[in-house]
């Protein structure tokens, strides 16, 4: 059921007491199924909500409603449950529900998930700096505790999602596709998020220095160098390893999804085929440390894991993705989704939580009831949101059914 409600009432997510986040039935240490899932979700002045609790079985859920209802907005708030900006990438002030609403410009969203550990209760929110000109900051709790660091959401909950503007993941550039590997990496291992945010700082620092200095400071840029030697060369031995372990997840495809080649692109990507990865960082710090006057005359960094590219290939076919139809790409898109989820399961027992927005109405019959026995097979938590409730028929029975209209969420039955 859902009800009106709030997670913090008149306090905000920094001033909470452990006690505060939520009641204390079935805190961490219960025993539950090896299952990823939200069993309780509370929004407050986030979007179009100003409070709202809703709370459902482990099980699929569906969405539906007129369009702008806030159906995406759900999902949105369930992608902030684990690191990142969530799933439209938003800065974390646009995601507060808005002044003339009666918002202030803060946020939270919290829930009660079911983890590999039992029940954990997380909260994530953001406040308006103090000062003009403060920082943004995501604040985060753990069973009420505070916790500094995003990578810690990710060693409890999982959560993966497609969306209508990653339809044309294939065709636009390979920034889009780095984003979507790293989000796969980092859902089976948090530290992958660290290492490449520290490869970005210290890639944007040696840039800067080349550009603004003449003469920059050669210890300086050796460190840096360093830096990008050893956490580039991680990146990029992470994203190799995940797209080899999704490459035979997904060979066989998934009835009406097809069968997907995967590989990674890329220098740091083949030198590591080639040898260990010790010998690979320090051919890459000499190779930075050569580049240093083409990289500051064309004013960027032309080697490294942030040109590397996921490029995905039709086995049947035998056709890069880019080459296939439109139908045909959304499909590849589901099958490695599908075939993520697949593999997390076999590795990890825990299938992670799929936020899948508009996914009924750009699929044909036979593959949106292939898509819906799949996880329903799989026993994934998934939410779906669509605007035509007879898209979803497949899941009557064996989902749960919410109308979403004007920010209020109702069970439909």
């Amino acid at each position: 059921m859902c009800e009106a409600g709030t997670l913090f009432g008149t306090q905000r997510l920094s001033k909470l007491k452990p006690s505060e986040s939520l009641p204390e039935e079935g805190r961490s240490g219960e025993t539950v199924d090896v299952r990823l899932a939200v069993k309780r979700l509370t929004l407050t002045d986030f979007r179009c909500y100003g409070h709202l609790r809703l709370d459902v079985d482990p099980g699929p859920v569906v969405l539906t409603g007129p369009n702008g209802a806030g159906k995406t907005n759900l999902l949105e708030a369930i992608s902030f449950l684990v690191p990142g900006r969530g799933l439209r990438r938003a800065r974390l002030g646009e995601a507060a529900r808005s002044r003339d609403a009666g918002g202030d410009g803060s946020w939270a969203v919290a829930a009660r998930a079911l983890t590999r550990t039992g029940t954990v209760d997380i909260g994530t929110g953001f406040e308006v700096p103090d000062a003009a000109g403060g920082h943004e900051q995501r604040l985060i709790r753990i069973d009420g505790e505070p916790i500094k660091r995003q990578a810690r959401l990710a060693e409890d909950l999982s959560v993966h999602w497609l969306t209508p503007q990653m339809d044309r993941l294939f065709v636009e550039g390979a920034l889009a596709r780095r984003r979507f590997l790293d989000r796969l990496v980092f859902g089976r291992d948090p530290a992958h998020a660290r290492r490449v945010n520290a490869y970005d700082q210290a890639l944007r620092e040696r840039a800067r220095l080349l550009k603004e200095n003449t003469s920059p400071d050669s210890a300086w840029l050796t460190a840096l160098e360093d830096t990008m030697a050893t956490h580039g060369v991680a990146v990029a031995a992470a994203r190799v390893d995940l797209a080899h372990r999704l490459d035979n997840a997904c060979a066989e495809g998934f009835d009406f999804f097809p069968g997907a080649g995967v590989t990674v692109e890329g220098e740091l990507e083949e030198w590591l085929s080639d040898g260990p990865a010790l010998a690979c960082e320090d051919r890459f710090r000499e190779l930075l440390a050569a580049d240093r006057s083409r990289d500051a005359s064309e004013r960027r960094t032309t080697a490294g894991p942030h040109r590397s590219d996921l490029r995905v290939r039709h086995r049947t076919k035998d056709q890069a993705a880019e080459m296939c139809s439109t139908g045909e790409q959304k499909a590849l898109l589901v099958a490695l989704v599908l075939g993520n989820a697949k593999m997390r399961a076999d590795e990890h027992g825990a299938v992670p939580v799929l936020l899948l927005d508009e996914i009924a109405a750009h699929l044909d019959v036979d593959r949106r009831a292939a898509l819906f026995d799949a996880v329903v097979a799989l026993g994934a938590q998934v939410w779906m949101a669509g605007t035509d409730r007879m898209l979803f028929e497949p899941l009557f029975g064996r989902a749960q059914f919410f109308r979403v209209e004007d920010a209020t969420v109702t069970v439909d039955r």
